[in-house]
């Protein structure tokens, strides 16, 4: 089995949209990382994006991020969620860049070359953690963090399934990550809920 993306901690997720202070374009790749990890993009997804899939006709930010069949992985169209973060990353690059909203047939991302391309993304972001000094992380540790907090936030399975748009459960249940601290957390829980007094007088004597 393939080796799966490195699960960011928040203080590694800080670090990483820190580091992109020290680039050309900040705001940009901060909505790029913004991408990955609040909204769980793939590579792919985040560079065919386009202006009028973010923003609507009154230039407000879209709730709902709809993805054709031609933007995304598979063979069907998805649906993104905007949550606030992501909302106020999107809204920050709008203000630094206000031309955008007058060129909404194009693409969100682009270069002086052209449009970006899944690659360009994957680039950038072995760039980004390179600056950051995070090993083992890569274009898809966005998506598998983003999947991983939700299970972590007690969100079922199968609504996680729905906003990482899976066609399989049980290649959400592969995404998320399980470390010997959550384990640990566990079964703590487990001895809190079946044994409170023990795990008090454990507590106590420890």
């Amino acid at each position: 089995m393939a080796k799966q993306a490195k699960v960011l901690n928040e203080k590694e997720i800080s670090k990483l949209f820190k580091v992109c202070d020290l680039t050309n374009y900040p705001v940009r790749n901060k909505l790029i990382v913004a991408f990955s990890f609040y909204g769980g993009l793939r590579a792919i997804e985040i560079a065919n994006l386009n202006v009028s899939d973010i923003l609507s006709p009154t230039n407000t930010v879209n709730d709902i991020i709809r993805l054709t069949k031609e933007q995304t992985k598979g063979s069907k169209s998805n649906t993104v969620h905007v949550g606030k973060k992501l909302q106020k990353e999107i809204l920050r690059f709008i203000s630094a860049y206000p031309n955008t909203i007058y060129n909404k047939d194009k693409k969100l991302f682009r270069t002086q070359r052209g449009t970006f391309s899944s690659q360009t993304i994957q680039n950038l972001f072995r760039n980004l953690y390179q600056l950051a000094n995070i090993p083992n992380a890569s274009s898809h540790s966005g998506r598998r963090t983003f999947i991983t907090n939700l299970s972590e936030k007690g969100i079922s399975t199968r609504v996680i399934q729905e906003l990482a748009r899976h066609s399989s459960m049980v290649t959400t249940q592969r995404y998320i990550d399980v470390s010997d601290d959550k384990l640990k957390n566990a079964v703590n829980l487990i001895w809190l809920i079946s044994y409170p007094d023990v795990y008090r007088d454990l507590l106590r004597s420890s």
